[in-house]
């Protein structure tokens, strides 16, 4: 009779470990700490309520809190006269907020605007056409995206004459739209009703970024002269923050945080240290790394301050929060 092999010992039911619970020490309800109480919960619309009940139901938790901690901010930046900085990136122009922008600025709630070149060259547009945003896809099968040539020729014809008369890139368009008399919608333009109001509207172009710069006119030379300008203008506006004011990044992913945090630290190395303890706000559809950690983070746990990050659509975060402010201030000024 042949020996069979030795067999391996099967695991017996039951040997693997297992946790005893009943040996498990449990707390208290009473004594657990909890994020979430019940009065901060939605409360439903009632028949005939308006939106600062709408305002007053949202729940206070997560990005609806946020969302009125920076209303809050920014109020009492308005009641307290301290800086409300916006900055913009293009996809926000094209949303069509830009209204609501011009009546945050009647109101008090926006001080300084700041841009990158793509919302300054949509801005143009409409006032001076009433349409833009090209189909890119299709313009770059041809050769003709970004290729319109008033808007190359006039946006660069305003740049030399703002790199002569010393203009930044922002007041430079915001005059040249202010001389025409054929704007189609001139009241939808931040560069313009930034400019007949008194409002600082910086541009902050990437040469190579904006289809201005592939125009037959472009001047590298008044593109950087009134860019850089625009730069030092932004450096000088950022001390204003100090004890209380706001900025808020919406829809710029790259330039503005970039702009920003380097302006920052001319302001501050500029200024001892100021300005310090202000609220920085992204709005955004997607969360970047650089909004995030050059706008929301650094700048804050460096100074004593408050950022927050909501996500969401432009065309859905910008009204609330413009409404939000209607409601809270009052009439305009």
């Amino acid at each position: 009779m042949t020996d069979q092999p030795d067999t391996p010992e099967r695991s017996v039911p039951g040997s693997i470990p297992e946790a005893d619970l009943s040996r498990v020490r449990t707390i208290p309800v009473s004594s657990r700490p909890n994020k979430v109480q019940a009065d901060q919960f939605a409360t439903p619309p009632a028949q005939g309520a308006g939106f600062s009940d709408f305002l007053a139901s949202l729940p206070r938790v997560l990005q609806a809190e946020s969302l009125l901690r920076v209303v809050d901010a920014i109020e009492e930046a308005v009641t307290r006269k301290r800086a409300v900085v916006w900055m913009l990136g293009g996809h926000v122009v094209k949303t069509g907020i830009g209204p609501l922008l011009i009546d945050l600025m009647e109101r008090g709630a926006l001080t300084h605007l700041a841009s990158n070149g793509s919302a300054a060259v949509h801005d143009y547009e409409m006032a001076r056409w009433g349409g833009t945003s090209e189909d890119v896809e299709a313009g770059l099968a041809d050769g003709s995206f970004g290729m319109a040539d008033e808007t190359g020729r006039d946006m660069n014809v305003a740049f030399r004459r703002g790199m002569e008369a010393k203009w930044g890139m922002g007041e430079a368009l915001g005059r040249d739209l202010h001389d025409r008399s054929d704007l189609a919608y001139p009241e939808l333009s931040l560069l313009l009703q930034c400019y007949r109001r008194g409002v600082s509207f910086t541009v902050h172009p990437a040469i190579g970024a904006e289809i201005i710069h592939q125009h037959p006119a472009a001047d590298g030379a008044a593109i950087g002269d009134t860019g850089h300008r625009d730069f030092r203008r932004l450096a000088a506006a950022l001390p204003a923050l100090d004890d209380g004011g706001v900025v808020v990044n919406v829809g710029s992913a790259v330039i503005m945080p970039e702009v920003f945090l380097k302006a920052l630290t001319v302001a501050r190395n500029l200024n001892d240290g100021v300005p310090r303890q202000f609220t920085a706000c992204d709005l955004d559809m997607l969360r970047h790394y650089r909004p995030r950690v050059n706008v929301v983070e650094r700048p804050t746990r460096s100074s004593g301050g408050t950022g927050f990050q909501i996500t969401g659509p432009h065309e859905l975060l910008v009204p609330l929060l413009a409404w939000a402010l209607a409601q809270r201030l009052g009439s305009r000024e």
